[in-house]
């Protein structure tokens, strides 16, 4: 059976993981730091947690990460992202006006509308090439995480309302019928679609965008993404296809494996 292989720190999102894991029958290491034990290379190794860590788990264990690249959002066709799209350096952004701005590695800065370049984090902070994403202002009305497996949808979860997240008082994430059969058409009609490239363990996010309809928001590589409402057993299943080993990479794995870790 896999070994699910946690962060030293305690979050909601790798509690409910692990209990998942421990009912699914598989073993679970939580690591007092970011050093991994040798021998947990040899037992079907499965890593949760933020992207610095699994990482650095990854890279001593033999493991490699399956990820979307950071200009994927660019290479989904129009009609399922309803928004213009550009890939670029933040160098090149700084010269963007009125548009959302957004990191594509990681959040090294806040994603949000910038009035202009002055607004952005300066050169001394943040080096020009910095990969960036930039786009068309829209307003999200909902937003839903969805897991998905081998162009599969495994489970999904509301996350926003309104810009604002969407759990509950009482702690679950609840939405209408309606929300969620919307939510579930839309991305199984993206994941059918052959012209969407999607690597075979990932998380896409959806969302409906206000007088414009159903569009995809973003993707994320499922070992570092939050749950949510999503039913931690079949986020299991994903994160295990997201976790390979080097010496077993495929040719259509290594495709989805990021150059830098390579």
């Amino acid at each position: 059976m896999p070994t699910l292989i946690l962060p030293p720190r305690f979050t909601d999102d790798t509690n409910l993981v692990r209990k998942a894991a421990i009912e699914a029958g598989w073993a679970v290491e939580r690591l007092s730091g970011w050093r991994a034990p040798a021998e947990l290379r040899d037992a079907d190794p499965v890593l949760y947690g933020e992207p610095l860590f699994a990482a650095v788990v990854a890279d001593s264990l033999g493991l490699a990460l399956i990820e979307p690249p950071f200009n994927w959002l660019t290479t989904v066709p129009a009609a399922r992202t309803r928004r213009y799209i550009r890939f670029m350096s933040l160098g090149d952004a700084r010269g963007e006006r009125s548009v959302f701005i957004k990191p594509a590695d990681d959040k090294c800065f806040r994603a949000r509308v910038y009035d202009s370049g002055a607004e952005l984090p300066d050169a001394s902070v943040l080096p020009d090439g910095t990969p960036v994403l930039v786009s068309e202002p829209v307003h999200w009305t909902l937003e839903f995480r969805c897991f998905v497996l081998n162009r599969q949808l495994e489970t999904l979860s509301i996350y926003s309302r309104d810009g604002e997240l969407a759990q509950a008082s009482d702690g679950t994430w609840p939405a209408t019928d309606d929300e969620i059969r919307s939510a579930t058409r839309f991305i199984w009609e993206l994941i059918g679609d052959t012209e969407c490239g999607l690597p075979p363990a990932v998380v896409v996010d959806i969302g409906l965008i206000d007088e414009r309809g159903w569009a995809v928001v973003e993707s994320n590589p499922a070992w570092g993404s939050g749950i949510y409402g999503c039913d931690p057993r079949r986020v299991l299943n994903v994160l295990r296809r997201a976790c390979v080993r080097r010496d077993q990479l495929s040719a259509d794995d290594a495709a989805w494996i990021p150059i830098r870790a390579a």
